[in-house]
């Protein structure tokens, strides 16, 4: 997603703060957005607000120093090193704005909860300039959708009974209104078998088409032109193989040689990499698009789990399997260049991957990673590590799941946790746990009861009833490099 999509976004849920408030035109109209209804002063006077405001700004970096050669980019080095120039470069800033209005200004309507079938809240009405921001929460056979903007409301239940077989992904492509989720068996190794990909119609609540594999799914993506679907072949599975299908019908059109165990799967935002965890790989793979070859970055120190990349596809953020904290690497050379661990890990811990989920900010200054030893949500400033300064912890929030099993489920069925971020960077979804916090305050402002027994959640912005942005399932960085 775009910068300016994502800028829309953000004017989106300003919009909606503004209307509850009543702001006024002149506020307004500064903001570039619709003006609310006036409404009579009471004697009580007027009352003010503070709003968030999501602004463009700039800061000095240091980046990689490039040539333009025959229409592409080439790094510049000197004595085999890379060679740097420090320059301004674009991010986003919160910043509050007070709003004052009369005291008797009236607030949004309460939302209703569907249940699929029957009416339903149309996605894009609620908030003054038509942009909602839903939460799609999925477990086995079912998807539960919250209105972000109206307190986490239940707006509307999705019955999918084929993926009671065991969700293991879901990824979205605005474009065509397409939700891609991925269902069934992982591989061969635990014995469940091959999976499934379906891809639902958001706009027209239907499926447009379903495809079974001759191998196992897990965690794919859907490339940024919505036209191809990477698609692992499951962490039970020992090839290695990412499946390439296309997003029209599901056929397969290709495949990427990445590590043994094809687990997770982040599709750069420019569409120029592909990035591959192999569950049984100390590796993570860097699949360039345009050139079919593939970067190694590591060895890392376990076999890679749950990772992150910023956004000029420089730095990678790693977990690890028995290892409880993150890995800082530079995809370029393939260096690990900071370990943070948060402790060791007790003997016969029942996760794995005892930091089983990570992101970052939009604006790359903050990394979010679990700590299930401790149960609590870690919280990293990492605006600097490409400058060669460690991560700094900013803070922790302790959360209640992160334990035990979860329910439905089929096979791999530990609640070792997940972290998916907000479209604006505003709010982190603990998969697992089920809280949901404020990433400014550091504050947990409610829990989804849903979420607490999933890792699959995805955020879907709604416009003019059809989608406009998602956040996918890992929070990435959004800095482009020059």
């Amino acid at each position: 997603m775009g910068a300016q999509l994502r800028t829309v976004v953000a004017k989106g849920r300003l919009a909606l703060l503004l209307g509850l408030v009543g702001a006024p035109a002149a506020l307004a109209g500064a903001l570039g957005l619709p003006a609310a209804a006036d409404t009579p002063a009471s004697p009580a006077g007027v009352a003010c607000h503070a709003v968030l405001v999501k602004v463009r700004a700039k800061r000095w970096a240091w980046v990689p120093r490039t040539r333009r050669v025959h229409g592409r980019r080439v790094l510049l080095e000197r004595n085999g090193k890379p060679l740097y120039v420090r320059v301004r470069v674009r991010y986003f800033k919160h910043k509050h704005v007070s709003v004052c209005v009369s005291a008797t200004a009236g607030t949004a309507p309460a939302a209703s909860a569907g249940t699929g079938a029957g009416p339903q809240p149309g996605p894009g009405a609620g908030s003054p300039e038509g942009v909602s921001h839903l939460e799609y929460v999925l477990a086995n056979g079912l998807i539960s959708v919250y209105d972000i903007d109206r307190g986490f409301a239940l707006v509307k239940t999705i019955s999918l009974p084929q993926t009671n077989s065991q969700v293991r992904g879901v990824t979205v492509a605005p474009s065509t209104h397409l939700m891609f989720i991925s269902f069934g068996g992982d591989g061969p190794l635990n014995g469940s078998g091959n999976g499934s990909v379906l891809a639902y119609d958001l706009v027209s609540d239907r499926v447009a088409w379903e495809v079974r594999l001759a191998t196992g799914v897990d965690s794919g993506q859907v490339s940024p032109d919505a036209t191809r679907l990477y698609m692992p072949s499951g962490e039970n599975t020992s090839s290695g193989i990412w499946n390439v299908l296309s997003t029209r019908a599901g056929e397969r059109i290709g495949a990427i040689q990445g590590g043994s165990g094809a687990h997770n799967t982040i599709a750069s935002n420019d569409g120029r990499f592909v990035y591959l965890g192999g569950r049984n790989s100390n590796y993570l793979d860097a699949y360039e698009t345009a050139t079919g070859t593939v970067k190694a970055v590591g060895p890392l120190i376990g076999s890679v789990r749950p990772f992150t990349v910023n956004g000029s596809n420089t730095l990678a953020f790693t977990g690890a399997t028995g290892f409880d904290g993150f890995q800082v690497s530079q995809i370029r050379t393939g260096k690990v260049l900071f370990t943070v661990s948060f402790g060791p890990v007790p003997k016969g811990f029942p996760f794995t991957a005892p930091s089983h989920g990570i992101s970052l900010s939009p604006d790359e200054r903050q990394l979010y990673v679990i700590d299930s030893v401790h149960k609590q949500v870690q919280f990293w400033d990492v605006s600097r590590v490409g400058e060669g300064l460690a991560p700094a912890q900013l803070g922790i929030v302790p959360v209640a799941g992160l334990s035990a099993t979860e329910h439905p489920c089929v096979y791999d069925c530990g609640r070792s946790g997940w972290l998916q971020l907000s479209s604006d960077g505003r709010l982190l979804f603990v998969g697992d746990s089920g809280e949901v916090i404020d990433t400014r305050t550091r504050t947990v402002v409610t829990t989804l009861a849903t979420l607490a027994q999933t890792k699959k959640s995805i955020e879907v912005d709604w416009q003019s009833g059809a989608p406009v942005a998602t956040s996918g399932r890992t929070g990435v960085g959004y800095i482009a490099g020059n």
